[in-house]
């Protein structure tokens, strides 16, 4: 007897197909539940496995993840061919070069020495490099006040002298 479940098992066709069969078949605005495309495929084939409901939704989902099927409150439809394809969050991706070099050919380039790839951040100073030469300052002249006497920026803070105290 389990020889005749096999054999019936292999004459189905792949469920991808009875499904998409199923939503064109029954043609409904709002799109097709998963119980109605159940019952219509137990109603088109004799014989189904006794997990056909875990099947069932394990296709729907993959042809849902593949873009064969859209899912809009719960009821699966074939998408619209006019229908733009929905975007993710966020920015979209770099357009890809054709004509960039691939990390491994990259890799290689590094590799043989010709070319260094260098790293995030402020390279860092070279340990053999001869110290550099001091900066000299030039001493500055006494500012000019301007043209109204008076110095530039605030004045400097001054020590009121205490009077009538007598320090020890």
């Amino acid at each position: 007897m389990a020889e005749e479940h096999a054999n019936r098992s292999s004459s189905l066709p792949p469920y991808s197909e009875m499904i998409l069969s199923a939503i064109d078949a029954l043609k409904e605005k709002e799109g097709c539940s998963e119980s109605a495309i159940s019952t219509y495929i137990q109603s088109t084939c004799g014989y189904l496995p006794e997990d056909h409901t875990n099947i069932l939704t394990d296709n729907l989902n993959k042809l849902v993840e593949s873009g064969e099927l859209v899912l809009s409150n719960n009821n699966y439809t074939r998408p619209e061919a006019s229908a733009s394809v929905k975007r993710g969050r966020g920015r979209p991706p770099k357009a890809k070069d054709p004509n960039a070099e691939t990390p491994t050919q990259a890799a290689a380039v590094a590799q043989s020495g010709s070319e260094v790839k260098r790293g995030r951040g402020r390279p860092k100073k070279d340990p053999n490099a001869p110290p550099s030469a001091k900066k000299v300052k030039v001493a500055a002249a006494p500012a000019a006040p301007s043209s109204t006497g008076k110095p530039r920026g605030r004045p400097r803070k001054v020590q009121p002298e205490l009077t009538g105290v007598e320090a020890n």
